[in-house]
C-alpha cells in the first residue's frame, strides 16, 4: 500500500501539502483529484523524492521509501522529460536499462509498448518532432517499459486523442487487474468516475473526501432526476423555488435536477408533470463532478 503520512510541505508562505494523510489500496486505479494548486503533483512529486516534505513521509507497504523501491515505481511528472534530440526508440531502451532491464529486454520492452501506445511508427523519430500528444504517448511507455508495482501519472490523459485515452484506459485497467497500484490525476471526471475504483479529493493540501467511488456516491444522499417536457426543452421554470433542489446547467434535452437528501422525488415529478407532459425521465446517484464540487466548495 501506499500511505502519504502526515505529508507537509510549504514554499515560503504557501502551503502546498497540510499534514496529509492519505492511504492508497493496492491494485487498484486510484484518482487523485483537486483543483490547480491543491497540492496533487507536490504529493506524487513526494513519491520519487522530488520534494522533500517538511514533515510527514511516504511510505510503500508500511515502510519509508528508498531509491530501491523507486526503481520499481514508473512516474509520468507534469514536467515531460523526454530528450527531444533523441531518438524516442532509443531513449525509451535508455531508460529500460536505468531500471535493471538488459539491452535485449530493454529493446523488446520498448517495441512492446510503443506498438500498444500507437507509436511505433515514429520509434525512429526525434522526440522534438512528435506531436505534442506523441510525445505524451512516449514518455508514456518510459513509465510503463519496466512494468513497475507502482505507476504514478500526472495528467496522463492530457493531450489526447479519443483513439489515444481508449488505449491507455485499457493498459491502465490491465495493469490494475494485474496487482499494480496505480494512482492518477486528471480534471476529466467523467473519465476518473468510469475507470477508478478508489479517489481521493484534496483540496489547499488536505485530504476533503475519499473513498470507493460507488459508496461516496450512496453515501452522499444526493439524486440526480432528469425530466423531459413535450416542447419544454430549456424551460426550467416549473422547478424554480423547489425546496432542496437545484437545476444543472445541461447541453441536453430536458432539465437536470440535484436533490438534496430527504427530498421527495416522486413529488418533484409530479410538479414537472403539472407543468406539461412529461415524456421521460430518471432517476441516479450523482457524477463524480457533483461530489468534487461539493467537496472544494
Amino acid at each position: 500500500m501506499l500511505a502519504f503520512a502526515g505529508l507537509t510541505k510549504r514554499y515560503g508562505a504557501v502551503v502546498a501539502l497540510d499534514n496529509l494523510d492519505l492511504d492508497v489500496p493496492p491494485g487498484q486505479l486510484f484518482g487523485l483529484l483537486g483543483p490547480n494548486g491543491a497540492g496533487k503533483s507536490t504529493a506524487m512529486k513526494s513519491v520519487f523524492g522530488l520534494v522533500r516534505p517538511d514533515a510527514g513521509e511516504v511510505r510503500w507497504q508500511g515502510a519509508a521509501i528508498t531509491e530501491r523501491d523507486r526503481l520499481r515505481f514508473g512516474y509520468l511528472p507534469e514536467e515531460r522529460g523526454l530528450y527531444p534530440k533523441m531518438r524516442v526508440r532509443d531513449q525509451l531502451a535508455y531508460f529500460g536499462r536505468l531500471h535493471g532491464l538488459t539491452g535485449a529486454e530493454a529493446q523488446a520492452r520498448t517495441d512492446l509498448w510503443l506498438e500498444r501506445l500507437g507509436v511505433a511508427e515514429r520509434a525512429r523519430d526525434r522526440a522534438e518532432a512528435l506531436s505534442l500528444g506523441n510525445q505524451q504517448r512516449a514518455q508514456l511507455a518510459a513509465a510503463l517499459i519496466h512494468e513497475p508495482e507502482l505507476l504514478v501519472l500526472d495528467e496522463p490523459f492530457s493531450g489526447l486523442d479519443p483513439v489515444a485515452i481508449d488505449a491507455l484506459s485499457e493498459v491502465l485497467q490491465e495493469r490494475a487487474a494485474a496487482g499494480v497500484t496505480v494512482v492518477f490525476s486528471s480534471h476529466q471526471l467523467d473519465l476518473v468516475e468510469d475507470l477508478c475504483d478508489s479517489v481521493a479529493i484534496i483540496h489547499r493540501g488536505r485530504q476533503v473526501l475519499t473513498g470507493a467511488v460507488k459508496e461516496l456516491k450512496r453515501r452522499s444522499g444526493q439524486r440526480r432526476l432528469n425530466v423531459v417536457i413535450e416542447g419544454g426543452a430549456g424551460d426550467h421554470a416549473w422547478a424554480a423555488g423547489v425546496p432542496g433542489v437545484s437545476v444543472q446547467p445541461t447541453n441536453g434535452a430536458g432539465t437536470t435536477l440535484f436533490l438534496d437528501p430527504g427530498v421527495d422525488a416522486l413529488a418533484v415529478l409530479q410538479r414537472a408533470a403539472a407543468a406539461g407532459r412529461v415524456v421521460d425521465f430518471g432517476l441516479a446517484l450523482p457524477p463524480l463532478s457533483q461530489l468534487f464540487r461539493d467537496a472544494v466548495a
